[in-house]
């Protein structure tokens, strides 16, 4: 369990402020304010400067703050593993990004639930970084995410390969030529894409700076944050996206949307699975093991 001292200091330092850190603990601030002096009495260094009616974090506070969100971290970590190591009915929670968490996992998970009634596996589904973050905090036992992260911060196994593919209506201009150029989906001005931070994004404008076309030219169109809006707003013929080639299967079997080849390109991505530590989380190495298995019993 983590001191609450510790706590108390996550919050101050959070929301830069002793009152609202009190509020949010249901403490007095004077307790609040204990809790600190206590701290920077045991490891005799000032941790927060006063600027008005705000606190901010000095050097030795910050560092004592990285350390802090770990220890937060790793206590939500081993009271959940505890607690499902012990329990009949388990419940673990899983990040996916939105490829991922609206077309790949649920047929899977279904089938994982009919072998597995004893598991819950609860899906949030967030943004790449959004998923790492909450990950890092201990609120995900797991994240299945697309596209790219620091490899070097996480550990991770490869899930499998995924193409982003350009899409348009079938009776857009894009479709009647039949082949464009990169050049021609970046800045004619009509894409459409999901919002900064997203992997499909961040995949697509590094295949851009790759190829040395730049950044700081790109029209989007529209940002949407729903994948399903995306492919309305294409299917109407408002403009055209990238998307992953596993979203719209069920569109261009239908003849609904049509997958237009980019001109000498391919946009390739990997999906992995991101965790902390698969070797004190018995369910992660179980649960990988099954996706990977379903997948090559698929093929």
């Amino acid at each position: 369990m983590i001191d609450p001292k510790i706590t108390t200091f996550i919050w101050a330092a959070k929301l830069n402020s002793f009152t609202k850190a009190a509020q949010m603990l249901n403490l007095t601030q004077p307790a609040v304010t204990q809790h600190i002096k206590q701290l920077e009495g045991h490891y005799k260094v000032n941790l927060f400067n006063k600027v008005g009616r705000q606190i901010h974090l000095t050097e030795e506070g910050e560092l004592l703050f990285d350390y802090a969100k770990e220890i937060e971290a790793n206590s939500l970590f081993i009271e959940r593993t505890l607690h499902n190591k012990s329990a009949l009915n388990k419940r673990y929670n899983v990040g996916t990004t939105l490829t991922i968490g609206e077309f790949v996992l649920p047929h899977i998970l279904g089938q994982y639930k009919i072998q597995h009634e004893n598991i819950d596996v609860i899906v949030h589904v967030y943004n790449t970084d959004e998923n790492l973050k909450r990950l890092t905090s201990g609120e995900l036992d797991l994240s299945i995410v697309e596209g790219l992260f620091d490899k070097s911060r996480f550990k991770y196994k490869k899930m499998r390969d995924d193409e982003l593919v350009l899409v348009a209506s079938p009776a857009s201009t894009f479709a009647r030529k039949g082949e464009v150029s990169l050049e021609d989906v970046a800045y004619s001005g009509k894409l459409i894409l999901r919002e900064n931070g997203s992997g499909t994004r961040r995949v697509f404008e590094n295949k851009m700076t790759d190829i040395g076309l730049s950044l700081a030219d790109l029209k989007v169109y529209m940002e949407v944050g729903s994948i399903g809006a995306i492919k309305s707003l294409v299917q109407a013929n408002l403009g055209y996206t990238v998307v992953s080639r596993e979203a719209v299967k069920k569109e261009v079997r239908e003849g609904l949307l049509v997958v237009v080849p980019i001109q000498g390109i391919k946009i390739m991505r990997e999906f992995n699975f991101i965790f902390m530590d698969m070797s004190q989380n018995s369910f992660i190495q179980e649960f990988v093991e099954y996706i990977m298995n379903f997948g090559e019993n698929r093929q």
